[in-house]
């Protein structure tokens, strides 16, 4: 669902130009109206705007299912340009938005950031998608992971424009791989402040099985390599799932960390393997944690009516970073963000359950892992429905996390494979 603060700027063959003609406006200063730009996203579903009617227009759209494409060679193939989209959100010149944005460090919320990047993301699958001969989309384009998000720079400023441009760089069958870039306007010049990478899947109307999008050619050697990125991108995530510790055991090397953890926390005065006692400058995993609860409401919905992807990142985010500045004593400033995963949709009326987890520290660096679920109250059951993994800066050296059990010894491990791949990323 777009954020009714964007400014849209698109190629017009993109979308009907009574509503994104914006070129000229913006040279003017004046947008495209927020709420028509909003509506029309919900037009593209046949979603309605108002919550009490949300289950005849779910019905509705499941009539849309004889339009879905049988197989993907009967889509037309699509060009990048298709789906270049520019967006604006205009913090410096209309003041009146910040207070949406802004933090008490007087800097912009990033969480905000997350909720933009997820609803730019599903239009610009919905660009690549789209079928001039229909009124309504028959997909139901959804967020399936965050790849990756890299920070170019710690500092977003709250009265600069913000301008993300991005596009499909890479299509399967039934997914779609969005690039996004995110600069911002500073002493007379747009400089960038982070590039992220998002793949989203193709549903049916009802959102109960996969379905086939257009698929993509490459034309420029950029194109070309980011698609062939892509298949990169898809082969080391099939390569990570299987390597997961959910499912092996750790490498050799892996464990002779965790036995060397293990045997700096027994007690020299006592032979024992159960007596345990905290080396100096360390903090038992037990203690880095911060729990959350939120009541998901209707207002956080998204256009199929189940809550918004970038919401649970907002809220995954903000308590990471809560977690990262109590253990570290200090304002964090994020690194990048890596490998968050949604496993299942989080229903209207749910009760999501949040916990942060310092479970990797390197100097100043602290690496966090928020895990979300729901529960259920009346049958009491609980579903993991995200795990989003957050890197964070600080200006002072931190303490060493330690783990007690073999589980927490696994989040530390886990932990620190993030880390070094987010470092390796940043080499």
């Amino acid at each position: 669902m777009l954020s009714p603060r964007f400014m849209l700027l698109r190629p017009a063959a993109s979308l009907p130009s009574r509503a994104f003609s914006a070129r000229p406006a913006l040279q003017q200063g004046q947008a495209p109206d927020m709420t028509e730009v909003r509506n029309r996203l919900r037009e593209i579903v046949g979603a309605s705007t108002n919550w009490k009617d949300h289950k005849q227009a779910m019905a509705e759209r499941a009539s849309l299912s004889s339009l879905l494409a049988q197989s993907q060679d009967e889509l037309p193939v699509k060009i990048v340009q298709d789906s270049y989209t520019e967006v604006h959100l205009p913090l410096g010149s209309q003041p009146s938005l910040r207070e949406k944005y802004l933090n008490y460090h007087n800097s912009v919320r990033f969480g905000r950031i997350l909720e933009d990047l997820d609803s730019l993301a599903v239009l610009i699958c919905y660009s690549h998608t789209r079928n001039e001969e229909l009124n309504m989309s028959p997909l139901s384009i959804v967020t399936a992971l965050v790849d990756k998000i890299d920070m170019r720079k710690n500092i977003i400023y709250p009265d600069g424009d913000i301008k993300f441009t991005g596009n499909v760089t890479w299509v399967g069958k039934t997914s779609i791989e969005a690039k996004m870039h995110m600069s911002q306007y500073h002493n007379g010049a747009y400089s960038p402040v982070l590039d992220a990478t998002f793949v989203m899947v193709a549903r049916d109307p009802e959102n109960k099985r996969a379905a086939f999008v257009n698929p993509l050619k490459p034309e420029t050697p950029k194109e070309q390599q980011d698609f062939l990125q892509g298949e990169i991108n898809k082969k080391r995530r099939v390569e990570l799932s299987t390597g997961s510790l959910l499912k092996v055991a750790p490498t050799a090397e892996e464990r002779t960390v965790i036995h060397r953890l293990f045997l700096n926390t027994l007690d020299p005065k006592t032979v024992s393997f159960r007596s345990r006692v905290l080396p100096p400058n360390t903090v038992w995993m037990e203690d880095a944690k911060m729990k959350g609860l939120e009541i998901c409401h209707p207002q956080e919905r998204n256009i199929f009516n189940r809550i918004f992807g970038g919401f649970l990142m907002r809220k995954a985010y903000e308590l990471g970073w809560a977690n990262a500045c109590a253990f570290g004593g200090c304002r964090p400033s994020l690194v990048a963000v890596d490998d968050i995963v949604f496993r299942k949709p989080v229903e209207i009326g749910s009760l999501l359950l949040l916990s942060s987890q310092v479970c990797y520290t390197q100097e100043r660096f602290i690496q966090v892992r928020v895990h979300t679920e729901v529960l259920d109250p009346l049958t009491r059951q609980h579903d993991t429905t995200n795990v989003f993994h957050f890197t964070f800066n600080v200006d002072k050296e931190v303490p060493a996390v330690m783990p007690q059990s073999y589980g927490e010894s696994m989040l530390y491990l886990d932990g620190k494979r993030h880390f070094d791949e987010t470092m390796r990323d940043h080499v």
